[in-house]
């Protein structure tokens, strides 16, 4: 799966600054809900998803990467929303080596389709994984700009 399909440039957010993880997936989900592609009959279910999640283990890797992720009922494709952290902006997700996020990925996938959510995690750690790939989203100065370069980043790995 190409990672920059999982997204419109209006779903990768710039300057996104929440002041805890549970804020940020609580606005990347609302985020959905406000784009028409979640339901708002929808939003308290995935945000009680995703967040049990995250409590019972933290979704933040390294390199400054969170992926809070949940599979959810009634949802009939892959969901996602980016959120970028500026520069000077602190979020702390538990990550695995201790560092800030500057990346959240939020990803609602359906429950059924396991071998998917498997697959769409291991294409946001492989993209995001390269420096250079994530040097170029956290620079973006706009949502397009940020969409071009995963973009960029997925012909890079083909």
């Amino acid at each position: 799966m190409r990672l920059h399909e999982l997204f419109a440039a209006e779903d990768v957010i710039v300057s996104f600054a929440p002041a805890d993880k549970w804020i940020a997936i609580r606005e990347l989900v609302g985020h959905l809900v406000r784009r028409g592609r979640l339901e708002a009959g929808q939003e308290a279910a995935v945000v009680e998803a995703v967040q049990a999640r995250e409590k019972s283990m933290s979704t933040g890797m390294e390199h400054g990467i969170a992926i809070p992720h949940a599979a959810v009922e009634g949802v009939d494709g892959v969901r996602a929303a980016m959120g970028i952290v500026p520069e000077g902006a602190t979020l702390a997700f538990d990550s695995i080596d201790g560092r800030p996020t500057r990346i959240v990925v939020l990803l609602v996938i359906p429950r059924a389709q396991k071998l998917l959510h498997i697959r769409t995690l291991a294409d946001i750690a492989r993209v995001l994984g390269r420096d250079a790939d994530r040097e170029r989203l956290i620079a973006a100065r706009s949502s397009e700009e940020a969409w071009a370069a995963l973009a960029e980043g997925d012909a890079s790995r083909r």
